[in-house]
């Protein structure tokens, strides 16, 4: 925490400030909270550290990755994944990929407990550490965690430092980086944490808005480079809305830090009415005292948490939605506000302190101070040990590898078309784990696309494509006999799909030699010419 100003009283309510903390309680407080986020990490991630990959819905990572188009979002879809998949590609260059997944899913909870720790100005060490505790182990963490959304919790980890330092005007930049790192998501809830607070300081916001925009830059600047623009469809709209996962309802749900679209990445037993009405107490006791705490930066991320909870609750409600749908209509950039759910981390982080403020009040009682840290996990027992083993790890199968060097050693043009064209897979050998099919990043190999459907069905609901190739080659698989290197493709992967799923596509593949043959994976090659992708097909 940055001093206050000389001659200034101290706010009323805060027990104590940065400017009478010593820097070796900071010292110490820092080490502490690091080891007490490993600690929880550890807890939360179990059976996910063992030896292999977690592949989870949207947690997708590769052994060896190579850059390719789709590393900086230039395959198709909007570019979700840049910068994120370009720093874990350029990472696995000096360390094994499946320990850099890992040393990023630790460093989500050593960056944001430490972070929320060293936030709340406090004499004692307690007070942070609760602080710290409930920041990492909440119902937001272990939803998006199950969700895979590993890149919007980075951004989450850093809240507390991006508050740290705008309110500061110190290494704002350094802040940044974990967000910036996420991309898109992630930098806008820090945007949107940022601002409210900073307009408190005018004096940095320029400084704080240049870092904000210049990080942005990345996918920024790839999606002002996508010949189409970019587009949203407002189905996602529907589809994506915040939900109820407590007796409480959807906006009971949120103000639980709940409230997530996907059921399946619900902690086990989350409904239970005893643990749902202690999550909503400990949350409005958060807030209350964070409200009441006096904290220099209290209005400006208060009004921050009242801004993401109330983007959340905007498509709760019919004419919200109807709002947000003709937002995306207007420009698909808006498409962000869709998964509404991820703009409570504010609230978040105010909870985390107010609890901090509370665990204050009763220092003197250790024994008191003590519960208030583990009240958390007591609250949420149930995403410990890789969420009950919903977390997993596991090594991708001989045959994926195997196909891998056959495609990298041709160099004989066209794409790689990837069956069943469905985006979502649950593979046998991940014990079943819904995850995003891997093989655009597996397969990736310099000149050669690997196209894989990214329409998302939630329900009965379809959210369409966004990739204009991949709307081309749902077309062409429409026939009863698709002409596919007509359509560019050289490769087609079968790497999942029923039995009758794998005699149709044998059906379409009956002109292509079988490379490897596998119960996971069957990989076959056209050796006749392959048309060109047309030109705006290409991005």
């Amino acid at each position: 925490m940055p001093p206050t100003a000389p001659n200034t009283a101290e706010p009323a309510g805060m027990p104590h400030t940065a400017q009478n903390t010593a820097p070796n309680a900071d010292t110490r407080a820092r080490l502490a909270a690091a080891l007490l986020g490993l600690a929880l990490g550890c807890l939360a991630l179990g059976p996910a550290l063992g030896p292999g990959f977690t592949l989870l819905q949207d947690m997708v990572f590769v052994p060896d990755p190579a850059f390719s188009r789709f590393t900086f979002g230039l395959a198709g879809g909007a570019a979700r994944v840049v910068p994120s998949d370009a720093v874990v590609t350029a990472l696995a260059q000096v360390l094994p990929a499946e320990l850099v997944q890992k040393l990023i899913l630790l460093a989500i909870f050593v960056l944001g407990c430490t972070g929320a720790a060293l936030l709340l100005p406090s004499r004692s060490m307690g007070p942070r550490l609760v602080a710290g505790a409930f920041y990492v182990w909440n119902p937001y963490v272990a939803e998006r965690l199950l969700m895979g959304q590993w890149a919007l919790l980075l951004g989450y980890a850093g809240l507390p430092w991006v508050v740290r330092a705008v309110w500061s005007g110190r290494r704002v930049a350094a802040a940044v980086l974990p967000a910036a790192v996420s991309g898109f998501a992630a930098m806008t809830v820090t945007a949107i944490t940022a601002l409210p607070v900073v307009a408190a300081r005018r004096r940095f916001a320029v400084r704080v808005v240049a870092v904000l925009v210049g990080f942005s830059l990345p996918w920024l600047v790839v999606t002002a480079l996508r010949p189409r623009g970019i587009a949203g469809d407002p189905v996602g709209v529907d589809a994506f809305a915040a939900r109820a996962d407590t007796p409480f309802g959807a906006v009971g749900s949120l103000l639980s830090l709940g409230g997530i679209w996907n059921a399946h990445a619900v902690p086990t037993g989350y409904e239970t009415v005893a643990g749902a009405v202690a999550r909503l107490v400990l949350t409005l006791v958060g807030a209350g005292f964070f409200l009441r705490g006096g904290l220099p930066y209290r209005r400006g991320l208060g009004v921050a948490a009242a801004v993401g909870v109330g983007v959340a609750c905007v498509g709760v409600s019919e004419p919200g939605r109807q709002a947000f749908r003709g937002a995306v209509e207007v420009w698909g950039g808006f498409a962000v506000f869709r998964d509404a759910q991820q703009f409570v981390a504010p609230l978040a982080l105010v909870v985390a302190l107010g609890l901090g403020l509370l665990a204050e009040r009763v220092a003197h009682d250790r024994v008191w101070v003590g519960a208030l840290a583990l009240v958390p996990v007591a609250v949420l027992p149930t995403l410990a040990w890789g969420a009950f083993g919903r977390l997993g790890a596991v090594p991708y199968p001989a045959s994926w590898t195997a196909a891998r060097e056959v495609i990298r050693a041709d160099r004989a043009p066209g794409d790689v078309l990837v069956l069943p064209f469905e985006s979502y897979r649950q593979f046998a050998w991940n014990g079943g784990r819904a995850v995003l099919d891997p093989a655009q990043r597996f397969f990736a190999v310099p000149g050669r696309r690997v196209v894989s459907n990214d329409v998302v069905r939630v329900g009965n609901l379809v959210v369409a494509s966004e990739d204009p190739r991949a709307q081309a080659v749902e077309r062409v698989l429409e026939g009863s006999s698709p002409d596919l290197p007509a359509a560019g493709f050289r490769y087609v992967l079968v790497d999942a799909g029923t039995a009758e799923e794998r005699q149709r596509f044998g059906g379409w593949l009956g002109r292509a030699k079988v490379l490897v043959d596998a119960d996971d994976l069957r990989l076959y090659r056209f050796d006749g010419p392959v048309a060109p992708v047309p030109a705006e097909q290409a991005r």
